[in-house]
Formats: C-alpha cells, structure tokens, sequence
C-alpha cells in the first residue's frame, strides 16, 4: 500500500523517527543512574557501552544499505523498532555489564544506525535539489533528541544506592518507540522516478550534485573519498569523546552545581549541535563542500582550547561556552558528510556509500 502525500509529509516522518534513534547519544545522561545504582562499575565499564553502541551503528548503517534492495522501507523501520525494544528491555533487566553491551551497545546501535541511513538515504532522495539542507533538517532532529531525552529522563527516573527506576525509564523508551517506528512506517516510501524528475531538473540546473553515480568500490578509489573520510575521522573522533564524557567534564568543574544544570549544561551540546545542522546544510547548498569544512574545521579547534582552558582556570562559565561551540561545530561533520556523498558520487549508490562514509564515526 502506497500513501502518495506531499514529500515535505514525508520529510516530517523522518524528523519524528530520528528524534526517538537519536536517544542512543544521551548515553552519558543515561548511564548516570546506572553508574550510582552499580557502585561496584567503573567508568570505563560503563563507557565501554558507547563504544560498542557506536560500532553497531556503523554495522547498521552498512546493513540496510543492502536491506534496501530487498526489502521496503517500512519493514526496517519496523525491524529497528522492534530492536530498540528488544535492546532497551534487555538493558533494563542488565544485573553485569555484558547484558548492558548487548542490549544497549549492540542491539539499540544497531537499531539506530539500521533506520539512519535507510530514512536519510530515502528522504535524500525525495530532495534531490536540497541535499544540504534535508539532511540537516533530519540530523538536527538526530542531535536534539539527546537533550529532549536526558531531561525527561532527568525529570521522572530517580537516581541514587539502591534506586533502580532507570530500568523502568528503559522500559519505557523501549514501549515508546516501537510504537512510534510502527505508526511511521506506514508513512514513509521510497519516491518513484516521476516523484523526483522536476526536482533532478533543478538539480542539475543549480549544478548541486556531480553527474557520475559511483559504487563504493569505485568510490573508496577516489583521493577526494580519503580527504573527506580523514577530516570528518578527525572532526567525528572529537566529537564522540565529548559527547560520551560531557557529564563527566561538566561535573569536574562543576563539582559544586547540582545534577539537574549539569544535564541542562550537556544538553546544550545537543541544542546547538541541531540547530546548527540546518545553518551547515544551507551552507553546503550555498557556498558548497570547501567553505563549509572550513568553517567547521576552524570552529571547532577554536572552541576546544575554550574546553581547555575551562580545565586550566577551574571556569564553569568557559565549560558552557565550549559545550555550546563545539556543539554548534561539530553538527557540520555528519550534515556535510551526508550532503556531499550525494553531491560527489551520485544518488544511485547513496544508501551503500554514505555508511561507508559514516565509517568515520
């Protein structure tokens, strides 16, 4: 069965999916509690959960990519629904670290990654003359939904010796998104060829997008594919440190500010880091690959000796205003990247080159 609505409908989904896949980035939120309740776990222990969530993601995203070709869109993102379920039940009922990697790190990463690139690489192609600014529109949903889900976590999960209500909250999450991902479903499509042929039109007229369509084999051989993979590597890698140890950066300086403005102070990482999405994605259409690495580049080495000198002079102040600038800089790795795949190696292999792009993560 085929809903035919407006693709703007169609992006709107989108938006709704990722703000729920998005959650597996509120982990140093989450892990919070965890950590209280299980006083016997390292922190290391605990953040090796991310790491494993975050290689899972990029197996997930490789995943659908041939997913794709076999089956609807709709039942990958049924499937992740269902997975997301399956890992935060499991996460929930986890008594040693090794249940936690499975069902947090393994299954929910998974999850995520599975319904990334298979949305992003469907409503990419419902925006063939927008590729820039879709794909921060979508991320923007991804990047917000870390804040949105750390303070309602905050807000109703109780932490402390002996307090388990995050298994609850897990539950929950769980419930909700299997929910949510079988609703949306139903409404998501991949578009046919006359869906899209006035927008290629504009496409090409605006000289937005190359004109080859390269497999990834023939991508991977390209110096362009190396230079863009080692700066968003460098760009990603950074990111990633920080937002896994946010709340552990934040409450060292601010070893005197309460639990509830250290999440709010994370959470500006994921404010800035969605707004900012959008701004990159115009950029990437306006001014084009060049300036926006740039940008982003400078940025963030700019807002990461702020970070370092919050460290050195004890400053809380210096800890928001670098949390808020990398946050903001950081959005336009994944924007670009997602952007400049299409742009550079063509629509037809999008879905099997951006995760090999997405390696970087």
């Amino acid at each position: 069965m085929r809903i035919n609505v407006n693709r703007w409908f169609y992006l709107c989904v989108g938006i709704v999916i990722f703000l729920l896949a998005g959650m597996v980035y509120a982990w140093s939120v989450l892990s919070l509690p965890i950590g209280t309740y299980f006083e016997s776990w390292t922190k290391a222990q605990l953040s090796l959960t991310f790491t494993i969530c975050m290689m899972s993601f990029c197996v997930g995203c490789m995943s659908s990519g041939t997913a794709m070709s076999k089956i609807s869109v709709r039942w990958i993102v049924w499937i992740s629904g269902i997975l997301f379920f399956a890992g935060f039940s499991m996460a929930a009922r986890a008594n040693v670290p090794m249940i936690l990697y499975i069902g947090y790190g393994v299954m929910c990463g998974f999850a995520a990654g599975f319904v990334y690139n298979t949305v992003l690489s469907t409503l990419s192609a419902w925006f063939p003359d927008r590729q820039g600014t879709v794909s921060g529109i979508l991320l923007m949903g991804f990047g917000l939904s870390s804040f949105l889900v750390g303070k309602i976590y905050q807000r109703f999960t109780l932490s402390g010796v002996g307090i388990d209500e995050w298994r609850h909250s897990f539950q929950i999450f769980g419930i909700i998104i299997l929910i949510v991902f079988i609703i949306c479903g139903f409404f998501i499509v991949k578009p046919e060829k006359k869906d899209t042929e006035r927008y290629i039109l504009s496409k090409r007229k605006n000289r937005v997008s190359g004109s080859e369509n390269l497999r990834p084999a023939e991508m991977i051989r390209r110096k362009s594919f190396w230079f863009f993979f080692l700066w968003a590597t460098c760009i990603g890698g950074i990111g990633m440190v920080l937002i896994g140890h946010a709340s552990g950066i934040a409450s060292e300086v601010g070893s005197q500010v309460s639990a509830g403005a250290i999440a709010t102070t994370v959470g500006l990482i994921s404010i800035f880091n969605g707004i900012s999405r959008v701004f990159y994605g115009n950029l990437f259409d306006r001014k084009g690959r060049k300036i926006t690495m740039i940008l982003v580049g400078v940025a963030f080495a700019l807002f990461s000796i702020v970070l370092l000198a919050a460290f050195y002079m004890n400053s809380y102040l210096l800890i928001i205003i670098g949390f808020i600038g990398c946050g903001f800089s950081y959005a336009g790795n994944n924007t670009t990247a997602s952007a400049y795949v299409n742009a550079a190696y063509g629509m037809e292999y999008y879905s099997k080159n951006l995760p090999v792009m997405n390696l970087n993560l």
